[in-house]
């Protein structure tokens, strides 16, 4: 039986280390950080007369990389108290409280001899059934288990994270011929559940599977690069999102990495492979240059891209001086451009007889290759190594997904012509008529294995829409949303426009999906698999109606969007919304008045629409204020002044939470809502949210009159901007916009304390939404908005 890990300890607090300990507080778990202690005093230290046996300077080390947490960017703390569950000391005098965790991890040098010294000091102290991980990049695991006890070699395996660990999704899981497969079930569990990461089981090979792959991959690029004359900024331009990737593209990603990791990486794979493939990972020698001259990308100030000013320039690697940066523009990426779906625009690109497709064929099919020839020797599946790539490097689709999408027929055919060498089994699988290496069958998704299709096995917690449709009947749909049956009586109600942005379509939906459920499920779940939740109402509807002055059609459709906000509310069965990533205006508006929310952890949430000329119009305003009033305790004085102040600052200043946690602190998320760590459960955990919420009997809540600041504190709100204003922080324009958004929430000119209904605080709100759209700097906004997507400040 293994214990349970409610504490922790990281051995090592450089980047990796202490990013892994914060995403441990980010779970909840205290966490034990420890580094060594150093061996000379700064000039700082010696200025305030400390020693080297002051524990301020025995735990520098560990200090100064959680002040560098509290500063770094993307933050690796999703919220600042979370710093708390962090505790600091040294290798030397609190070694020895490592007997009071359940899951030690070491993080320290990659240096085999150094880890196995560690791990043989962590044997004598660790209790008996604690587990011993190391987040090593591709040093052997069995090498680091050599010599120590049983119970320690039965509980220790590697545990590869991803930097940033809060963001990366791939958790590599690497056990030993003597890891107990308990202990390998519940660290996957685990892994998944607590830690919210996508767990993939890796062999004990360099590199293990992501490294392997996505190192050789770049290598590829840049040989292919050198081969056919191409600039840094041109592989930019194609081998990012235009073939599913993400936008820091090549060459751009290594410099976020760091130059010296990834050589790192590289050479070791590089000492332990032979023939063709270590010549695979040899390092091209103007990468060693940039090596010697300290330019490593990000940390350094320049790589591969330098910025100066507002431009950004691209390195000439045969002169290693910089450059303008350039773009690759063929007939290929245009017509990819075109193509729907990344299907067909990766066939249009690498079939293509340009200088775009033919680098990327180039590119491609070698990394396809290599990832077959690998089968069975770094994982047991395909499946592992696609999902690998997806997590660990951000790839839409991974190498084996990516050769569907191409076609594995024609792409082998053109492989053959060209003499390249195609793994035996993946011959014998088209001999065999096998043409895909997956197919989905029924709302069930299979992969090729050894001249069969297998299921593929997945955490019951993962919920697919898209498989959930081919299962099942949809009840309804529209060009806006799908109403699906979840099972277990609970519906779901799908968003699907462009961006999910919220039109009539969505409203009239919403409304039919609160009836429908009413009469025959037990409560319904809003959430969808977008790449956003919801970024708001439909800018561009708004817009073209303001511009043609069909004011009528602007009022009917915001009127409609807040009855519909008040259905959801008042609803007499359980709604649940599962927000995640962008949850922006209307997004965050749909949210609000809900039974519960069930957030991702990673969900941004927040009222921006100062920042296109407008103020909320679906009720938030209302909401939020209420929100606010219900997080008080009872029998507290309220300051009902405080609570306006910070439901206009939250609104004025279009303060957007940068994780779920922080959207508890900014009261978008009440303490009864709940947060989901591993987004591919977040559907699930909603469902059981509405399921529980209706077994206890739910009841909407009673409608209660909104006791408000009125007149007096109407004032009160405009003071601030008007000090912004004068002090040239805002616009005439943002003070126009404070104006009407500062009556909207102080209820009007009623006085101080007055309670009114929430149909009059709606009209208000609905009142200034419309005065605003009709404002040329208003419109200017949206417009700037739409073409440029980023506010304008007017």
């Amino acid at each position: 039986m293994v214990k349970r890990i409610q504490r922790a300890a990281v051995l090592g607090s450089g980047v990796m280390g202490s990013g892994i300990a914060a995403h441990l507080a980010n779970v909840g778990i205290p966490t034990l950080l420890l580094d060594i202690v150093p061996r000379e005093l700064t000039k700082e230290e010696e200025a305030k007369g400390l020693t080297l046996e002051h524990k301020e300077v025995r735990n520098r080390l560990v200090n100064q990389a959680l002040q560098k947490l509290l500063k770094q960017k993307p933050a690796p703390l999703m919220s600042k108290s979370n710093l708390a569950l962090i505790e600091v000391g040294n290798f030397e005098d609190d070694f020895h409280r490592l007997a009071e965790v359940d899951w030690i991890i070491e993080v320290v040098v990659e240096n085999l001899e150094i880890k196995k010294s560690v791990f043989a000091r962590v044997d004598e102290v660790r209790k008996p059934g604690t587990i011993v991980s190391s987040n090593t990049s591709g040093i052997s695991i069995e090498a680091m288990a050599e010599g120590r006890s049983e119970d320690f070699k039965r509980h220790f395996l590697g545990t590869h994270f991803f930097n940033p660990p809060r963001y990366l999704k791939l958790l590599e899981i690497i056990p030993t011929k003597d890891t107990a497969q308990e202990v390998v079930s519940y660290m996957k569990t685990f892994g998944e559940e607590v830690l919210g990461k996508g767990v993939v089981m890796a062999k004990d090979t360099p590199n293990f599977i992501a490294n392997r792959i996505g190192t050789y991959g770049l290598l590829v690029t840049v040989r292919e690069m050198m081969k056919g004359g191409y600039s840094v900024g041109e592989v930019d331009s194609i081998t990012g999102p235009l073939i599913g990737r993400p936008k820091s593209a090549t060459f751009r990603t290594l410099d976020v990495v760091g130059l010296d990791t990834f050589i790192h990486v590289a050479n070791n794979v590089f000492e332990k492979v032979e023939g063709e493939e270590k010549e695979a990972f040899r390092v091209p020698d103007f990468m060693k240059a940039m090596l010697e001259k300290g330019w490593l990308g990000s940390k350094s100030g320049q790589g591969f891209f330098l910025k100066q000013g507002k431009d950004i320039l691209e390195l000439n690697y045969e002169t290693l001086e910089y450059e303008p940066r350039k773009k690759l523009t063929t007939p290929a990426v245009e017509m990819s451009k075109q193509a729907k779906g990344l299907a067909n625009k990766l066939k249009a690109l690498v079939y293509a007889d340009d200088r775009a497709g033919t680098f990327l064929w180039n590119i491609t099919a070698p990394v396809l290759l290599y990832s077959a020839k690998l089968l069975g020797e770094i994982a047991d599946d395909i499946v592992a190594i696609d999902r690998a790539m997806k997590w660990g490097f951000g790839w839409e689709l991974g190498p084996f997904e990516m050769w569907d999408a191409i076609g594995v027929e024609q792409s082998v055919r053109k492989m053959q012509a060209e003499g390249f060498e195609i793994p035996s089994w993946v011959t014998d699988m088209l001999a065999d008529g096998f043409t895909s290496f997956y197919k989905s069958e029924k709302g069930q998704a299979f992969y090729y294995d050894h001249g069969e299709y297998k299921p593929i096995k997945e955490n019951p917690k993962v919920i697919h829409i898209k498989r959930l449709k081919e299962q099942k009947d949809v009840i309804k749909k529209n060009s806006g949303a799908s109403l699906i049956d979840l099972g277990d009586d609970v519906a779901l109600l799908e968003f699907h426009s462009p961006n999910n942005a919220i039109g009539t379509d969505i409203v009239q939906m919403i409304n039919y999906a609160l009836e429908e459920v009413e009469r025959n499920y037990k409560g319904l779940v809003i959430g969808n698999q977008g790449k956003n939740f919801c970024v708001g109402a439909n800018l561009a509807m708004i817009l073209m109606e303001a511009q043609d002055d069909n004011y009528f059609e602007i009022e009917i459709a915001v009127r409609q969007f807040q009855q519909a906000m008040m259905n959801i509310k008042y609803s007499p069965k359980p709604v649940v919304v599962a927000p995640f990533a962008m949850t922006l205006g209307g997004g965050t508006e749909i949210c609000l008045p809900s039974s519960r929310i069930q957030a991702a952890a990673e969900t941004y949430m927040g009222l921006v629409e100062v920042g296109v000329g407008l103020i909320p119009g679906g009720g938030g305003n209302k909401e939020l204020y209420i929100k606010y009033l219900n997080s008080l305790p009872n029998g507290v004085n309220v300051d009902l002044q405080q609570v306006a102040n910070k439901v206009f600052e939250t609104i004025a200043m279009a303060k957007v939470s940068s994780s779920a946690a922080e959207a508890c602190e900014w009261n978008f998320l009440s303490k009864q809502d709940g947060i989901t760590m591993n987004s591919d459960h977040l559907l699930h955990d909603a469902k059981q949210a509405v399921i529980s919420l209706y077994d206890q009997g739910y009841r909407p809540p009673v409608r209660k009159k909104v006791p408000v600041v009125g007149e007096t504190g109407y004032a009160a709100m405009l003071l601030g901007a008007q000090s912004m204003y004068h002090s040239g922080y805002i616009s005439e324009h943002d003070l126009k916009i404070a104006k009407k958004l500062a009556y909207v929430i102080a209820g009007g000119k009623v006085p101080y304390g007055t309670e009114v209904d929430e149909q009059y605080l709606l009209d208000l709100e609905r009142e200034a939404f419309l005065s605003l759209v009709g404002e040329p700097k208003s419109q200017a906004r949206m417009q700037h908005m739409l073409v440029k997507g980023k506010p304008l400040r007017n």
